[in-house]
């Protein structure tokens, strides 16, 4: 008698990782983590990206306008964000910042979990913790102390939240985010996918009137539209190039003429947010479906836009890991980890070891993630006039009972 794949048990790894962690593997786990998030203190300094907000906070409290630093690159309401810091020591931000960097890493991935229902003590918790120990974007960030910090936990949050048909909050979670620093921008077109009318107006709504709110309050505001955003959009100077994994600003340095390589970079964009529009058509797993969805978006926007930094793949990256318990995830497949091996801390690459030329392996892990996840969803498409619904033409018979190819049939373990 066969068991119907509906009532009958996960088959294979996904219940081990499912499952609780052994309390000594959790505690080596979060040790090794911790140690990785503190592993700039051997530095002479750390937090440089925050100290850039931290010190426009300090101009416009001096009466100057923070927008006369070209490196402060961030909406106006970050340099009200940063106020309080401001009344800390610098030796307290040297210390500090490496943290709350990495505990706001560690919330973005125990939220990321959750999307699938995975608890935050289980086997796989305790595996993305040691990988994101390991993984050079995760070094780089609470080295630098960067506010993409606050999109690694909004991106997840906003997710969950859609995942429970809360687009609303979704929403306002992902519009403070981009108050904050406009990384999530590409994000809004899941709304648009979404028909999420509301919750669209929310992500919006905020960082507009946010953004506006401080700019009134502060003196020269116009120095944003006329100084900071050029300079942001031609690719900052020749101290941060060097570091841009985006396709206009590293393919002229392997011989690419700028006018073709942003033909190419708006091609292979084009193609990205194509199979993003697929992927949400392909149904199947709600939470599956939102995070590789999304995770197409960020991308498409990683490959265009310039800069496009290598802490950047902490959005997406700890919510691609946990969707590995979703049958049909693209991070099932080999091809998924492929391109993250070269970004594993430890494992030399001759001639890419240097900070200069680490955008090239960066170049790989953006291209490489948004390749296994465009494949993924060109082989999951519904055909065109089905609107995401299983046909008879879409369907198989497993055991006596319907299943589609797009479809997620197993359940979850219930918390235990």
């Amino acid at each position: 008698m066969s068991t119907s794949p509906a009532s009958g048990p996960r088959p294979g790894f996904t219940p081990w990782l499912y499952g609780r962690a052994p309390r000594p593997v959790l505690c080596a786990a979060v040790l090794v983590y911790a140690l990785s998030a503190i592993r700039s203190y051997e530095k002479a300094r750390t937090g440089i990206d925050n100290e850039v907000v931290v010190r426009a906070a300090r101009t416009l409290l001096e009466g100057g306008s923070p927008y006369a630093d070209k490196r402060f690159l961030y909406l106006p309401g970050a340099v009200f964000a940063a106020l309080p810091q401001t009344l800390c020591s610098e030796r307290v931000l040297f210390y500090g910042v490496p943290v709350v960097t990495g505990l706001l890493v560690a919330v973005g991935a125990v939220v990321a979990l959750r999307i699938f229902g995975v608890r935050a003590d289980s086997r796989l918790a305790a595996g993305v913790a040691v990988g994101l120990a390991l993984f050079l974007p995760f070094h780089s960030l609470t080295t630098l102390g960067n506010w993409t910090a606050a999109s690694v936990v909004a991106f997840p949050a906003a997710l969950l939240a859609a995942r429970h048909g809360r687009w609303g909050a979704a929403g306002a979670v992902t519009g403070a985010a981009i108050a904050l620093k406009p990384m999530l921008v590409p994000l809004l077109l899941l709304f648009v996918l979404a028909r999420q009318w509301r919750g669209l107006a929310w992500a919006v709504g905020i960082p507009v009137a946010a953004s506006l709110a401080a700019a009134s309050a502060m003196p020269r505001p116009g120095l944003f539209f006329t100084r900071t955003l050029p300079f942001l959009l031609h690719g900052q100077d020749a101290y941060a190039r060097p570091y841009d994994a985006a396709w206009p600003a590293f393919l002229p340095r392997v011989g690419v003429p700028q006018p073709l390589a942003f033909t190419l970079a708006t091609a292979a964009a084009t193609a990205v947010l194509y199979c993003a529009r697929l992927r949400w058509r392909g149904g199947g797993d709600e939470g599956l479906r939102l995070v590789e969805c999304a995770s197409l978006l960020m991308l498409a926007a990683f490959v265009v836009f310039r800069p496009s930094f290598m802490n950047y793949a902490l959005v997406v990256v700890p919510s691609l890991t946990a969707s590995a318990v979703a049958r049909g995830a693209a991070a099932r497949s080999v091809w998924f980890w492929m391109p993250l091996v070269p970004q594993l801390g430890g494992v030399p690459w001759p001639g890419l070891e240097s900070a200069q030329r680490h955008a090239f392996k960066d170049v790989v892990m953006f291209g490489g993630l948004a390749a296994a996840l465009a494949l993924a969803a060109w082989r999951r498409r519904v055909p065109h006039g089905t609107n995401g619904l299983v046909t008879a033409a879409t369907a198989v018979t497993v055991s006596g009972g319907a299943y589609s190819l797009c479809s997620e049939f197993e359940p979850r373990p219930s918390p235990k």
